[in-house]
């Protein structure tokens, strides 16, 4: 009996890590799908009325418009933690620029956003994002400039949505690549709104995989997402 002794001690080591594992991976599903719930869902314009050609003049629009309170940009990345697929989402308002626009044409455009400020709803991500991910001591801000002019074509009557098709560069983490992007355009009785994303590669800026330590992976690519407002 006594040389079964070892062999019982492993399999209660075994069942007591199993069972410990089962216990992590349940507390995380019961974490993300119950405590934490879904992540917030996409920025987008709100209107639901389809694009149509409309009857506006075009010289309300000309002159150069600034981003706006209640502007939004932040990063949205599929994540699997622990075995739990998850989304992982940080946002921040703390983002300046402006657009000029002649007649039908936006000729320019610039926006910058402070990188430190971006947020999501977990301390250490956002530790992991500002650190070894971003950098964001050595390289503090990302930065969109339009490249080429976006034709507007008919002016859409307010509270209209409208997609454009848009180029840029895109500096993120000190390095400057182009972009070609579609954005949803609305005209609001305070303004302009547009939204979207721009797929973003982080290889292709030098940006480490967030993935870490074996406990959490990701994909290879994120989305980053904006909702800006611009006021005269």
């Amino acid at each position: 009996m006594a040389r079964l002794r070892p062999r019982r001690l492993g399999l209660w080591l075994l069942g007591g890590v199993a069972a410990l594992a089962l216990l992590v991976i349940g507390g995380i599903w019961i974490y993300i799908h119950l405590i934490e719930g879904p992540a917030p869902a996409p920025l987008s314009l709100k209107s639901s009325t389809s694009a149509s050609a409309g009857t506006a003049s075009a010289t309300g629009l000309t002159g150069t418009w600034r981003v706006a309170s209640g502007s939004i940009v932040g990063y949205r990345v599929d994540e699997v933690l622990a075995g739990q697929n998850n989304v992982a989402v940080g946002r921040t308002s703390a983002i300046s620029g402006s657009m000029t626009i002649s007649d039908t044409t936006v000729t320019s455009a610039s926006f910058t956003v402070q990188m430190a400020t971006i947020h999501s709803d977990q301390s250490q991500r956002d530790a992991q994002f500002n650190g070894r991910i971003m950098d964001t001591a050595a390289y503090p801000t990302g930065r969109l400039t339009l490249t080429s002019p976006i034709a507007l074509g008919t002016i859409p009557a307010s509270g209209v949505i409208t997609t454009y098709h848009v180029a840029g560069n895109l500096t993120l983490h000190g390095q400057t690549k182009p972009v070609t992007f579609t954005l949803r355009a609305e005209r609001t009785t305070g303004g302009i709104e547009v939204s979207g994303s721009i797929p973003v590669v982080f290889a292709n800026w030098g940006i480490a995989n967030p993935s870490f330590a074996g406990f959490v992976t990701t994909q290879n690519h994120g989305q980053l997402e904006f909702l800006v407002k611009f006021a005269r």
